[in-house]
Order: structure tokens, then sequence, then C-alpha cells
């Protein structure tokens, strides 16, 4: 079967901003599969549900913020996910300093991996996006993409996003090869030399490499598209591109 394409909603987060379930239907006319959430907008769980479950749409996942994971917040973080049957809470970001040294990347993956050991009854998983400055070598040659994928759980989803490897000068492949089985949900991101400038099919990523590696090795089940920056088109226009290339390319 091939493997659905979602969209990750910050693409189109000011018209999220102005109307989610609007933008959400629209994400849905162009052929979406899914979505992947960055923040509700002030609306219910049970609300948003009803949207998906309208429009057809899948939750492919949410970029949770860390401090929705910690002790005082998870619990609503697990039953708020639980309504949308929403099985990957990945994390978008991480502050310098719990990942600019081994020790710190050991300590951050310890608190990871204790998160997903509260998620996993569940069904629920969690994991890290990762961003250029995670392909910077530390002081013992690895890098922290590579440290927080040594130091976490199998089930630790390492989602990898092709334009922020390669702003970090990293192979465009490689970072997914590296952690089998373990890119359940991979960011298809243009790179063009400058950062997401432009639509996917149109810069610099070895798109079939790419396909080949989340197919074959990573274990994908969501492809999730992400567009940050814009040429001449508005946000919605952009991402409706983005997915005629990708099935264009057979995808």
């Amino acid at each position: 079967m091939p493997i659905p394409i979602a969209l990750q909603l910050y693409s189109v987060r000011d018209d999220c901003a102005q109307d989610l379930f609007g933008t959400m239907a629209k994400v849905a006319a162009m052929g979406y599969d899914g979505v992947e959430f960055a923040g509700y907008h002030g609306h219910r769980a049970e609300d948003i549900r009803m949207i998906l479950t309208d429009l057809g749409l899948r939750c492919a996942g949410t970029h949770a913020g860390f401090a929705t994971l910690q002790d005082d917040q998870i619990d609503a973080t697990i039953e708020f996910h639980g309504i949308l049957s929403c099985e990957n809470l990945v994390v978008p970001w991480l502050p310098e300093e719990t990942r600019n040294s081994p020790a710190a990347c050991l300590e951050t993956a310890n608190q990871l991996n204790a998160i997903s050991a509260k998620l996993k009854p569940f069904a629920m998983r969690t994991g890290f996006h990762t961003h250029s400055g995670d392909m910077t070598p530390l002081s013992n040659g690895k890098c922290a993409w590579d440290l927080l994928g040594e130091y976490t759980t199998d089930d630790f989803i390492m989602q990898y996003d092709t334009a922020n490897g390669m702003a970090g000068g990293a192979d465009p492949v490689q970072p997914i090869l590296d952690w089998p089985g373990r890119g359940r949900t991979v960011h298809l991101k243009e790179w063009s030399g400058e950062h997401g400038a432009k639509v996917i099919g149109e810069g610099m990523v070895p798109w079939q490499k790419v396909f080949d590696a989340c197919e074959r090795i990573a274990g994908t089940e969501w492809y999730i598209v992400e567009h940050e920056a814009y040429e001449g088109m508005s946000p919605l226009e952009a991402v409706d591109l983005c997915l005629k290339n990708l099935r264009a390319m057979g995808k």
C-alpha cells in the first residue's frame, strides 16, 4: 500500500490561526490523507475529532511541546490526543542546552524514554523532529541526532526533516538510513540552499533516494509535507503544489 501523505499544519499556520477548520477543509480538498497538528487554536479535542471525521482526514500526529509531556501536563495531553486517535506525539524542538553535549543528550534521552514509557499503555509514542543544529558534531564527534537516537528506545520516533538535515550539512538520506524502523513519520521539505524556499520537487533533495530509504529501511507510515517559505504564492497554494508534485512522482 502507498504511504499516505499528511500536511504539517505549521505550513499554513496563519490560515489555521484565523480558521482552523476551514483550512483543514481546504487541505482535505487538495487530496491530503491526513494532517499533523502544530497547535489547536483553542478548539476542543471533540470538535477537532468531528471535523477530521467529516473531512475524511486522519491524524498523522502532532508536534507536542516538551513541556506538555512533563508530569504536570502529560495526563491532559494523553486525554486530549486519545480523543483525536493521535498516536505520534513528536517533540518539535529542544532547548540547545538539552542537546549541546553528549552528557546533555544522555540526560534528555533518559527523560524522553520515561515519557515513552508513560505513553506506551495508551498506544502512543513520542519522538524528536530534527533541526539543522542537531547535525553539528559534538565533543565526541557525534551529533545530537545520532546521540538521541543511540540513547532512546527502539520505539522512539526519529522524525527526520529533509531540508533541516541538509541545512545542517548532513547527507540528504543517510540520517534516515541510520535508524532502521524508527522513521515512522518523515518530514518532506525541499532544500535549495535557502531554507524551504522551493516547493517539493523544485530543489536539491534527491527525492527518489529519500523515498527508497523511507520505504525500504525506515518503516515510514506517514510522509508529512512541510513548507515554510514562499515565492510568489500563498502558503495554501504552495502546499497544494507540493502535493501535486509528489503525486507526479508516483506518491
